[in-house]
């Protein structure tokens, strides 16, 4: 198997976030596997069967324009649309691009998509102890706001005390 030298911040910065799904454009991906983006298409498009849409989708033209991502690689003339492949996708390429280059790459891919998903977990997790935190403070500072009305309440009735009436005896005058 061929050693790939490939940076994984090179790949990192690939991904992106699309329809609430982290993909890889096409053009990515044959820039990878070093070959020509219509050689990645006409192989997906001879086994579109095991491309379901969850592995892989088409672009609609909003997308590439909001995005700007086909656009600047096509430089502006996109004859057809960028395909989008999700981590099962891009898993699914190696079984339809046989090279050594696109299977090494691939598993590079997996490598990076796990991290990534693992990063997201850490990152959730981190923010449900947070959110957790906040609560308890939250509650914390009603309590010490009772705590402090309490205090302020016995203040003011040491300082102003009210008027009584006198004990012992009274004398007439």
């Amino acid at each position: 198997m061929e050693a790939i030298m490939i940076s994984d911040e090179t790949i990192a910065e690939k991904i992106y976030y699309i329809r609430e799904e982290k993909v890889m454009l096409d053009s990515d991906l044959a820039a990878l596997y070093q070959i020509e983006t219509k050689q990645l298409k006409r192989q997906v498009r001879r086994n579109l069967k095991r491309f379901p849409p969850d592995f892989m989708f088409e672009l609609n033209a909003e997308e590439i324009s909001r995005s700007q991502i086909g656009t600047l690689k096509h430089g502006g003339n996109i004859k057809y649309a960028p395909m989008a492949f999700t981590e099962q996708g891009v898993s699914m390429l190696s079984s339809v691009l046989n090279s050594d280059r696109a299977i090494a790459v691939n598993i590079q891919i997996m490598r990076i998509f796990t991290r990534v998903r693992k990063m997201l977990m850490d990152n959730t997790e981190l923010r449900l102890e947070i959110e957790k935190i906040k609560s308890k403070l939250d509650n914390q500072d009603k309590n010490m706001e009772v705590v402090f009305r309490y205090l302020d309440e016995l203040l003011e009735a040491k300082y102003n005390p009210a008027p009584r009436e006198p004990i012992g005896f009274k004398l007439k005058s």
